[in-house]
């Protein structure tokens, strides 16, 4: 289901709590940011800053780090070494969409929602995403793109102000994918959260996000700022060439009929 965090993460010395890095202007401040796992150093000293508001992807090869990163700030993994200011409110929307199927749709999204309201609220998120007539269907009885969507809902309904999404769109068809970007943008711009998108395909990244970073073998590369139109195409000069920039970073090359897939 989509994880959704009301308490503070674990963090490591110096003591901060999650609170500390709510700012006028930052959502998410990571610094010496350090991973391992049997040996091996997944995180290679992240500084990272987001700011409240802004959309930033994370792209990267299988096994670059990406996801050990989401879950650090998700408070899903405190073994990290660093420093780590989040919000306090988090939620966390992951590939699969994790739906309780023994809940209607209606209780999947606010499950754990406390108050006497929550079913109000949780019917209101619905609709935003365009699935109020499915409330109390079965989860077995979407497709994957309203499973998603539900997952999506089940996130915003909690207003939080970090949204994680672990490549949430990797197991749709390429036409719901469209779809939900389009769901995904119009949602972030009526709540304002922060977000990290992880994923690893280049074209999403640039389509969605205000900044994208490559993660190489667990360390950043370069901030890149997407200057695109606010309705954004494929064939504007500006995504080619940012997509060309970051295809080369991720060490894949482009032949001149044929652009690489993502």
């Amino acid at each position: 289901m989509t994880t959704t965090l009301t308490e503070p993460a674990t963090l490591t010395e110096p003591a901060a709590t999650a609170e500390a890095a709510v700012t006028p202007d930052t959502a998410v401040l990571a610094e010496g940011l350090h991973r391992s796992f049997d040996g091996r150093e997944v995180l290679s000293g992240i500084d990272l800053r987001i700011r409240r508001g802004e959309f930033l992807a994370l792209l990267g090869r299988s096994g670059s780090g990406k996801s050990t990163l989401l879950r650090a700030m998700a408070g899903l993994d405190p073994g990290f070494d660093g420093r780590l200011l989040v919000p306090p409110r988090r939620s966390v929307v992951f590939q699969e969409p994790r739906l309780q199927p023994w809940k209607r749709v209606v209780d999947n999204v606010v499950l754990g929602l406390p108050g006497p309201r929550s079913r109000a609220r949780g019917l209101a998120a619905l609709t935003e995403v365009g699935l109020a007539e499915r409330a109390r269907d079965w989860p077995a009885t979407l497709s994957g793109g309203e499973a998603q969507r539900a997952a999506l809902a089940r996130a915003l309904v909690r207003e939080p102000e970090l949204l994680l999404l672990d490549e949430p769109f990797g197991a749709l068809d390429a036409l719901t994918r469209i779809r939900m970007h389009a769901l995904l943008r119009d949602l972030c711009r009526r709540h304002r959260p922060a977000v990290l998108l992880v994923t690893h395909d280049v074209d999403e990244a640039v389509l969605l996000a205000d900044r994208v970073v490559v993660l190489t073998d667990g360390r950043l590369g370069p901030d890149h700022t997407v200057t695109l139109p606010e309705r954004r195409s494929r064939a504007h000069p500006a995504f080619t060439a940012l997509r060309s920039a970051l295809l080369a970073e991720l060490g894949v090359a482009e032949e001149p009929d044929h652009p690489a897939a993502t």
